[in-house]
């Protein structure tokens, strides 16, 4: 049988007369263009309308389809209908991101990457939208604006300002454990497949019989850990900026398929409410849950095996929110989460419009919505045709609730409290990002984060650096770093670094070869340059000669 030949058309599906889109019609062959050119102005308008706004964090990132898998049963923990038997699998949607940049800036820089994941659950649209880490910069969502602000750019110059964002974070103090992982290694993950991904909030979980759980939600990458050294990814923000999104794309055609294990914590309510007892917050998500009193369970696996069919259409408008759950899983009273309950939807109403759920890859195809939500821009769904529009009503056929016994408790947290405004500023900000440093980091990685928030911190000003500084000790760095701003004569650091086994000096710069780099420092007495590298000026390393430690002061 042939094949139906394809028609070029108009929007209206009208059929285009030869030369249709590539000559405009005219009175005569020099006149002008004429307004009945529909043709012309059909495909001038739309392409006028193209854009949509871009997302306010978030905007650059890449997407893939695949399905999850049930390994292992955790029933005890969630009544969850994904969850509910062993080899169950539902289709999902992922999309990766960098937070601070723009749609067309490049995925190779040193900042968080989301890690958000749609499950098409029978029982609708589940959507876990996370991190690459297991925390967060702040724990109340009041200061998310500011924060995001401190990672765009500046207001005046329009340029991105490393003095807005180290003054913020020098500033608040819960900002140190997330800034200590974001300036390791792991703050530049090669691609999106080397990397974990984190539900990073506390969700309360309850199962068929109504126990709640608190659950953390962990998905390990099984390509392995992998990062990119700084040299590298900054040679990558200038030959391919998209190198995360073709890395992903040509992994899945070539049927490399990406996959991750999901594992979760769990703690009971009693558990939860001995740890606040006790001065930890187990809802707060500037810290983790320590591993050794709550284990990780295996969960199942993660599979990505499709690349979308077309980016905008499934990428670019494929929406998450913290706040679409399923029964058996909902929010907690972790803050952060529940600004964001609010604040994701919100940006989705804004930037597709209030009917975005209709777009086909946000649709919950399992479980089709029956409400009585109508209308609005772009009503594409057959609007429930004649069903009734309010509730309750006597149509035997309406939608009722699923189920009209008195509702699972909503948390397991007692919520009578008096209402005010609680800082948490003071809280334990330290002692988690200590142990990161000195237990989970190796010498090396060690001495490469304190030259990482080094070639950042050059570039603030002297206060700035010296309330860094100040911040930094309190997590039980051996280590200072007071990188001078300032630079006398031609280029020579005013101040350099103190410390009891290594330190950074800020030298005259920029400069393009090590070697030259090398040449521009003179090391302290007793103390010799282990590393000195061009980073938008020049930054060495210096350790100790001898077994003495050495303090390098003002010039």
């Amino acid at each position: 049988m042939a094949t139906k030949k394809s028609v070029l058309s108009t929007s209206n599906g009208a059929p285009l007369p030869n030369h249709g889109l590539t000559a405009s019609q005219t009175a005569g062959p020099h006149g002008p263009i004429v307004l009945q050119d529909f043709a012309l102005l059909d495909h001038l308008a739309h392409f006028d309308r193209e854009r949509i706004p871009e997302r306010v964090v978030h905007a650059k990132g890449a997407g893939a389809f695949g399905y999850f898998e049930t390994t292992h049963d955790i029933s005890s923990v969630t009544s969850a209908a994904l969850f509910s038997a062993v080899g169950k699998r539902t289709p999902i949607a992922v999309r990766f991101s960098t937070v601070g940049g723009e749609q067309g800036s490049a995925d190779t820089v040193r900042d968080p990457r989301g890690f958000a994941i749609k499950f098409y659950t029978e029982e609708g649209n589940w959507d876990l939208v996370g991190n690459n880490t297991p925390i967060f910069f702040i724990r109340d969502p009041i200061l998310f604006p500011s924060f995001i602000h401190t990672q765009k750019r500046h207001p005046s110059t329009h340029l991105k300002d490393a003095n807005m964002m180290w003054d913020f974070i020098s500033l608040r103090p819960e900002t140190t454990h997330q800034v200590s992982f974001l300036f390791s290694d792991r703050g530049i993950p090669d691609g999106h497949r080397h990397m974990n991904g984190y539900g990073s909030h506390t969700f309360e979980n309850v199962n068929k019989d109504g126990v709640v759980s608190y659950v953390k939600y962990h998905f390990k990458t099984d390509q392995g850990i992998r990062n990119l050294p700084v040299d590298v990814a900054d040679k990558l923000a200038g030959t391919n900026p998209d190198y995360a999104i073709q890395d992903l794309y040509e992994a899945i055609g070539r049927k490399e398929y990406p996959t991750w294990t999901l594992y979760v914590q769990v703690l009971t309510v009693a558990q939860a409410t001995a740890h606040l007892e006790a001065g930890f917050n187990p809802f707060d998500v500037t810290k983790v849950w320590p591993h050794d009193a709550s284990p990780l369970r295996e969960v199942g696996k993660l599979v990505l095996n499709r690349n979308p069919p077309n980016y905008f259409s499934d990428v670019e408008q494929l929406a998450f929110s913290p706040a679409h759950f399923v029964p058996g899983i909902q929010a907690s009273p972790d803050k952060m989460l529940q600004g964001r309950l609010f604040s994701y939807s919100d940006t989705h109403r804004h930037r597709l419009g209030p009917n975005y759920q209709q777009i086909p890859v946000n649709q919950s195809v399992q479980r089709p919505p029956r409400n009585y939500q109508r209308d609005g821009f772009m009503t594409v769904n057959g609007n429930q045709g004649s069903a009734p529009n309010y509730f309750p009503n006597s149509d035997p056929t309406s939608p009722q609730y699923l189920d009209t016994r008195d509702p699972v408790p909503q948390s397991g947290a007692a919520l009578l409290a008096a209402v005010a405004r609680y800082s948490t500023k003071d809280d334990d900000n330290f002692s988690q990002a200590g142990q990161f440093y000195r237990q989970v980091l190796n010498d090396d990685e060690r001495a490469r984060l304190v030259d990482n928030i080094a070639g950042s911190l050059v570039h603030a000003s002297d206060a700035v650096q010296a309330r860094t500084v100040r911040g930094r000790s309190s997590i039980g760095w051996d280590v200072d770093v007071s990188l001078g701003g300032e630079f006398h004569g031609r280029g020579q650091p005013v101040w350099t670094a103190c410390g009891s086994k290594s330190g950074r000096v800020a030298c005259e710069g920029p400069t393009r070869r090590s070697q030259a780099c090398r040449s521009q420092v003179e090391p302290p007495a007793g103390c010799r340059i282990q590393t000195c590298r061009p980073h938008r000026g020049c930054v060495a390393t210096l350790v100790n000669s001898g077994s003495s430690a050495y303090h390098v002061s003002r010039a």
